[in-house]
């Protein structure tokens, strides 16, 4: 996945919207941060999401951090292999380490979400 393309959400996750699927990760600016993720709580097929709410969590050697949700919409899918194997998000974000599909509404964009550039600014500005 060209993580160019996709879009970001202030608090570091990943959003790519496929007709009415939107598939969701974190980025690997978070995945450095955290370092060595151990474990990660996913949503259940069917829980809602919405918009900068809580969706799950991920834990690192050194934090426990909330995932949020870029949309709104029914889980349809989750990554199980995570459950297994945390590593996979570490090893590479946006490929094997996505979390969660996301059934959203018709006409949903992500518009509301950072581009590349604008994500990589608003880290450079955080100091990172």
């Amino acid at each position: 996945m060209d993580f160019k393309s996709l879009r970001f959400a202030k608090t570091h996750e990943w959003a790519a919207l496929e007709g009415d699927v939107c598939t969701v990760g974190i980025s690997r600016f978070a995945v450095d941060q955290l370092t060595d993720v151990v474990y990660v709580e996913l949503p259940e097929v069917g829980d809602h999401t919405f918009v900068g709410e809580s969706f799950g969590e991920i834990e690192s050697v050194k934090a426990v951090s909330d995932l949020y949700a870029p949309v709104a919409g029914e889980v349809v899918e989750i990554n199980e292999q995570l459950l297994d194997d945390p590593t996979l998000i570490s090893k590479d974000p946006y490929g094997p380490g996505w979390m969660a599909k996301i059934k959203v509404e018709p006409g949903t964009t992500l518009d509301h979400l950072l581009t590349w550039e604008q994500y990589e600014q608003q880290i450079a500005s955080e100091g990172h």
